[in-house]
């Protein structure tokens, strides 16, 4: 197990480091002249040279490329090239509304998800079967956006049962927090919950035809013992759907904190996109590449516990 920790450690810090200098370049290739960006209108030549010797462009691309890194390594992910504030400063006040939801709406991913489908597919073809695939064709299908104007006119504007703009820090108010990011996490959720659920039905579908469950079932063990092994054979291609899906709804809370106005990392990131600032875009995505590494090594450390065969493969 040790061995099998050690290698996806491994592949996490490769992986960060292949990300990390493959958005520095290309963004660097994107935007070729950020200055045009920082500066709009108000841009002249003698402007911009100022402000390219101010921010480092003005420099070979491996030298500034050779500092970031330095800088990295000692955790300085330098200072945003719009408003000159520490980046790290700012994603951590923004990255607390944007891992608020995410986590709400995967927490309701995997709990919906999995009592819908293990009802699926311990009753293959029944009702609650029919509803959970034709849900799975539907809510996938539908974009993420439309989902959240919908929520906002049906929950806030007409049953005004939650607000349709804002965020409430939970240490302000914990109802207001969860009131506050209760819509945007279903937005987010309704498109996972059923992904969850039909992987997980089918592999209950499959478990359940396996020899072993008979032999459980005529040994007379209770239907619920007999659920939890169904469970632990049919949950890795749930688990990893789920694991995917983190990064996924990570980009669909851009688009979800636009349409609630919610002060998270979208905001950031669009801002920079459209400013051309590289610092922070690079300081987004860090962060985001450390929490997908995060969830795949924890998720890998669930399967190989579940599938001892995974830890050799």
């Amino acid at each position: 197990m040790l061995s099998f920790t050690i290698k996806r450690l491994l592949s996490g810090v490769i992986l960060l480091v292949v990300v990390a200098t493959g958005t520095f370049f290309l963004a660097h290739l994107a935007i070729p002249d950020p200055t045009l960006g920082l500066l709009g209108s108000a841009a002249t030549p003698e402007s911009q040279a100022a402000l390219a010797q101010k921010i480092g462009t003005d420099r070979p691309l491996l030298a500034q490329y050779g500092d970031w890194v330095a800088a990295m390594l000692q955790g300085d992910f330098g200072e945003s090239w719009k408003n000159f504030q520490p980046v790290a400063a700012q994603i951590g006040s923004k990255l607390p509304v944007t891992l608020s939801i995410v986590t709400a709406a995967v927490l309701l991913s995997a709990v919906l998800g999995g009592v819908l489908g293990t009802a699926a597919g311990l009753r293959p073809g029944s009702w609650i079967d029919r509803v959970v695939q034709a849900a799975s064709v539907i809510l996938f299908a539908l974009p993420g956006f439309w989902i959240a104007l919908v929520l906002v006119m049906l929950f806030a504007v007409q049953l005004q049962w939650f607000p349709a703009v804002g965020y409430t820090p939970p240490t302000q108010s914990l109802g207001g927090w969860l009131q506050s990011i209760a819509l945007p996490a279903i937005a987010l959720a309704l498109g996972a919950i059923v992904m969850v659920a039909e992987q997980l039905r089918g592999g209950v579908v499959l478990a359940d035809r396996q020899d072993y469950v008979r032999t459980l079932r005529s040994r007379g063990l209770p239907r619920w013992r007999i659920i939890v092994h169904l469970l632990r054979n049919a949950s890795p291609a749930a688990l990893t759907v789920l694991a995917l899906m983190f990064v996924s709804l990570l980009s669909g809370a851009v688009v979800v904190e636009q349409i609630f106005a919610l002060p998270g990392i979208g905001a950031v990131t669009l801002g920079a996109s459209q400013n051309g600032d590289i610092p922070m875009l690079l300081g987004v995505t860090v962060i985001t590449v450390v929490f997908v590494v995060i969830v795949n090594f924890l998720l890998d450390l669930l399967l190989g516990w579940i599938n001892p065969k995974a830890r050799v493969q």
